[in-house]
């Protein structure tokens, strides 16, 4: 379980294709984070377990499913990636539970300053992912705990504050990026529950 505050970000060191999937390198170097095999760490928004460790170098071993599901088979070197670890019982929750869970993939629409001074983010989900969402509700974008703002049939709408651009990767994405999302895991529950109900009906 997550929080959604990203703590730091790091760089793709490699994504090598094996097997199994993929074996992947994160530089995690100025992280104040003292991790151990086994931890969960969320990349992106990704719930990743730790597979090896050396001076800074995180390994993770990355599967078919997760591959599919979300950004990381699109991951070279030198990119910027979120990270978060795990959160505790005694973990002040600044965000909303996120899971890890990837949801899917959403495209940018846009994102920039407005003629306010302020910055928007618009990203256009698929129709199963946005059901689950609602104006003023959680939602996780490649790991950052933010309020959907505005909802428009698939598109989603979030303003991003200064820090939260200073700490992220999000002020770099571009018209047409793809970004991990992660809905909210009550709504979540709410709406695969009444699914199940009217389909019976």
């Amino acid at each position: 379980m997550f929080t959604g505050i990203v703590q730091t970000t790091g760089r793709v060191l490699s994504a090598t294709p094996g097997p199994g999937g993929v074996r992947l390198a994160i530089d995690t170097r100025g992280w104040a984070h003292r991790s151990a095999l086994g931890d969960s760490i969320a990349v992106n928004g990704c719930c990743l377990t730790v597979a090896a460790i050396d001076d800074g170098r995180f390994e993770f071993d990355v599967v078919p499913e997760t591959l599919r599901k979300t950004t990381l088979g699109t991951w070279g070197q030198g990119r910027r990636v979120n990270l978060e670890h795990a959160a505790t019982v005694a973990t002040l929750l600044g965000g909303h539970l996120v899971q890890g869970h990837v949801d899917g993939r959403a495209s940018v629409q846009r994102s920039g300053a407005t003629p306010d001074g302020g910055w928007e983010l618009a990203i256009e989900c698929e129709a199963a992912l946005a059901e689950c969402l609602v104006p003023q509700g959680s939602i996780c974008i490649d790991g950052v705990s933010l309020t959907v703002a505005g909802l428009r049939e698939r598109t989603v709408r979030v303003c991003l504050i200064p820090t939260t651009l200073g700490v992220t990767n999000l002020g770099e994405l571009r018209d047409g990026d793809e970004v991990n999302v992660e809905a909210d895991v009550i709504s979540k529950q709410v709406v695969a529950f009444l699914r199940r109900r009217f389909s019976r009906e």
